[in-house]
């Protein structure tokens, strides 16, 4: 086991990045990003700054490896006539919270970390999921990590790795606070999902991130950065 490792997944975001910062405190990193492939134009161009966005990172971190993957096959799984996720007769299940197609996404990624991890034999994955201190969505979260943690150790046999999401209980304020304790790069961040070659500063991703600054009372290094 390299006790100096850890794998991070990365893809451009402000939890992403804040995520790496705390990882880099204790290991030399290697970073992952995952390319989902695009079933159209506007999806392709999500992932193309999704990938500037990991770049620039990797340029401020300097990782010992950096790997981006292409995982098009994933694409097909939301591409049009696909079945969907349903409850059975209309009985609630688990499926059916807010939560569950996110850590769903995250399944085949998190196994590919973790194989990642097995390969250079390093101590820790570190994601940068965050659900905030809602009780169910931490419960299931927590849950999602805890039998990740099992399954890596007992059944795959790497009783020394550490499955790490150092954000999952946090508010999207603090992990910006948390952020700019740690010197964390945001202007290489990343959080529109609009069309356009800059931020719109008014999608559902920019204004969660204009507010997530705002509740910290810090000014955004990436508005300031395109003012400039």
């Amino acid at each position: 086991m390299s006790k100096d490792l850890a794998i991070i997944l990365n893809n451009g975001s402000i939890n992403s990045a804040v995520a790496t910062a705390i990882a880099a405190q204790r290991y030399r990193l290697v970073m992952l990003h995952m390319i989902w492939g695009a079933e159209d134009q506007e999806a392709e161009k999500t992932t193309t700054r999704g990938r500037v966005a990991f770049d620039q990172q990797t340029a401020h971190f300097k990782p010992y490896r950096e790997h981006v993957l292409e995982m098009s096959f994933l694409s097909l799984l939301s591409a049009p006539g696909a079945p969907k996720r349903t409850s059975s007769e209309g009985a609630e299940t688990r499926l059916e919270s807010r939560l569950s197609a996110p850590l769903l996404d995250l399944l085949p990624l998190t196994a590919c970390a973790t194989r990642f991890a097995a390969h250079h034999q390093a101590a820790a994955v570190y994601l940068g999921l965050r659900v905030g201190t809602g009780v169910d969505e931490l419960a299931q979260a927590t849950e999602y990590v805890q039998i990740w943690q099992d399954l890596i150790q007992l059944p795959c046999g790497i009783p020394d790795l550490e499955l790490a999401a150092p954000l999952l209980e946090m508010e999207p304020w603090q992990v910006v606070d948390l952020g700019f304790q740690l010197n964390v790069p945001f202007e290489r961040t990343w959080s529109c999902i609009g069309d356009g070659g800059e931020p719109c500063w008014a999608c559902r991703g920019c204004r969660s991130r204009e507010s997530a600054f705002q509740q910290a009372a810090k000014p955004d290094p990436l508005r300031l950065a395109r003012r400039g």
